[in-house]
């Protein structure tokens, strides 16, 4: 009798305890990945036929892929900042027409800005990013380390604080807009003018302008040659949290000892929950991979990169699946902006990506350079092979993290991203963003709506970038598309596009094709006054006078005289 009362008493405890562990289920860990310039078009699951990335198609198949999923700026140091902190570019002050170039700058993020490994490190979380910060590292000294991942909720750091440089691989070129051997041509040509002129008696001039202009040619050519030849070892830093561990990085199997530092974290985090952040250097320029797949695809050196990256991911979700976290882990994938169509190798060898049916690349707001994958698996969690056509923003991670750690989403401050999790349950049916707004630098370009009464979404632009060469689909003669009047062309009134049905934007709307265009022109004129009262003044992080280098912020592993050189790890 009393081993019966026994009995009963325990299948009550056990009941009351499954009951307490539904209603508080355990907190997910989360695993992140972030691809550089990765256009939505070289995936699988988003039409791709002639590239091989089955691993991350599988997270597609197995959880829910975003089919209007847009990056809050179209380059990589605003886009970072807006996923990082889920607040647009222009209320954390890393705006600008351009990316933090110098880790000897000042810019970063600042340390007033709350990202979503802050506030999961505050629920006990393990976090951690492996690879690519690009958000800036010192503020007053070389080593106070400021704008650093650890500073800003990442307890742990293997990476690069800047970004993937054609100037870290030999031979690759410079990001400078000059060749390197052009300053040693110049001068060549200004001697050899001057001596002809001058000695040959064609004009008549004066001896001593003569020597000046040599004189200034010579000088402006050592500096120019001093400079490209320092900045491999100014800009290719690879660190382990706050100690620099190669000064410049080699990229040789640099994807697989990422995807290692990754694995190695899962490790020994396991018991969880933990924070992963893996932030590719791949398919940024200068593209590099490993031997092992030189030559796997059919699409050059861009195809090869992508589908290492694709291995690496495959890696990451069998480490999960090994260490039994499939079940309780969040895991995400995007980009942090459209392919970049420009790019070209020194031999011209085209190494961009594809973003499909979207219009141009990389550094416009032009649907190519601001539409990203978006895949999310939640195994048991979320439905498998759904597919959500709503908009949602890759700032939408940070009130997503923060409402699946129990943290708190701060008071002080506007949050422009919206939580992702009634979406991906199916409990809600539309986005919880009614607007989105494009910046170019520190002006509105562009203005996303989404109205609820209907199925359209329409995007209205104020102006448009020149295309270089015209009639081409991007800035290739500038490389970047700049935001000053001379560079744009004024729409009045703004050109109006349905998305839904016209993707590429191509055929912008009229009175005569909409009903409602007059209306729909002053909701979105409206939200866009409403949006510029919300902003708050904020110094720009990324002015000339914070992204030029400084020469007692530059990080150095040795001394000057040995021009900062170290392989620690190698």
């Amino acid at each position: 009798m009393r081993s019966l009362w026994v009995q009963v008493l325990v299948q009550v405890l056990v009941l009351d305890l499954n009951q307490v562990w539904s209603l508080n289920p355990p907190r997910p860990n989360f695993v992140l990945m972030m691809v550089d310039d990765l256009g939505i078009g070289d995936l699988g699951c988003y039409g791709n036929k002639t590239l091989k990335t089955p691993h991350m198609d599988s997270l597609a198949s197995d959880g829910v892929k975003l089919t209007h999923h847009i990056a809050a700026a179209p380059l990589c140091s605003p886009s970072r900042a807006a996923f990082l902190t889920g607040r647009y570019p222009i209320r954390t002050g890393v705006f600008g027409n351009g990316v933090f170039l110098f880790n000897a700058g000042s810019g970063g993020l600042p340390q007033s800005e709350l990202t979503f490994a802050s506030i999961a490190q505050e629920q006990g979380y393990k976090t951690a990013l492996i690879g690519k910060w690009h958000l800036g590292l010192n503020c007053e000294t070389s080593s106070d380390h400021c704008h650093h991942p650890n500073k800003h909720g990442f307890k742990y750091f293997f990476g690069f604080p800047l970004t993937n440089l054609r100037d870290c691989h030999p031979g690759h070129g410079t990001v400078f807009q000059f060749n390197k051997y052009l300053p040693i041509k110049t001068t060549v040509v200004i001697l050899i003018s001057t001596i002809i002129v001058y000695y040959f008696g064609l004009l008549p001039v004066p001896r001593f302008l003569v020597m000046g202009a040599t004189s200034l040619a010579v000088l402006v050519t050592c500096f120019l040659t001093t400079f490209l030849l320092v900045v491999p070892y100014m800009n290719c830093i690879l660190m382990r949290n706050g100690e620099i561990v190669e000064q410049p990085f080699s990229t040789l199997n640099m994807t697989q000892r990422m995807t290692q530092e990754a694995v190695d974290f899962m490790e020994r985090s396991s018991e969880g929950p933990f924070l992963l952040l893996v932030s590719y250097l791949q398919v940024h320029t200068a593209l590099f991979t490993s031997a092992d797949f030189r030559g796997s695809s059919a699409h050059g050196l861009y195809g090869d990169a992508v589908q290492e990256v694709d291995w690496s991911v495959g890696q990451i979700l069998q480490t999960l699946e090994r260490l039994g976290l499939t079940q309780n882990t969040v895991v995400y994938l995007t980009s942090d902006q459209g392919a970049h169509l420009e790019e070209v190798s020194v031999s011209g060898e085209r190494h961009g990506g594809s973003n499909g049916i979207y219009k141009a690349g990389k550094a416009t707001n032009f649907e190519g350079g601001i539409r990203v994958v978006g895949l999310i698996r939640w195994s048991g969690k979320i439905p498998k092979g759904l597919e959500i056509y709503e908009p949602t923003s890759n700032m939408d991670m940070f009130p997503t993290v923060v409402q699946l750690t129990g943290g708190q989403l701060p008071q002080d401050r506007v949050i422009d991203g919206r939580p992702l999790v009634d979406l991906l349950l199916g409990t809600s049916q539309s986005s919880d963003h009614e607007f989105m707004f494009h910046y170019c630098s520190f002006t509105v370009q562009a203005v996303r709506w989404r109205p609820k009464h209907r199925s359209s979404v329409f995007k209205m632009f104020h102006f448009t970038p020149n295309f270089y060469p015209v009639n081409s689909t991007g800035c290739y003669h500038t490389h970047v598309c700049f935001c000053s009047p001379n560079h744009i062309t004024t729409h009045n009134p703004p050109l109006l596009y349905d998305l839904t049905l016209d993707p590429s934007e191509s055929t912008p709307l009229s009175p005569g094709s909409e009903q409602d265009y007059h209306d729909i022109i002053r909701t979105m004129d409206a939200a866009v006054r409403e949006h510029r009262d919300s902003l708050q003044p904020r110094e720009s992080e990324m002015s000339v006078g914070k992204v030029l280098p400084k020469p007692w912020l530059q990080p150095c592993c040795s001394s000057v005289s040995q021009l900062c050189q170290c392989h620690k790890e190698r």
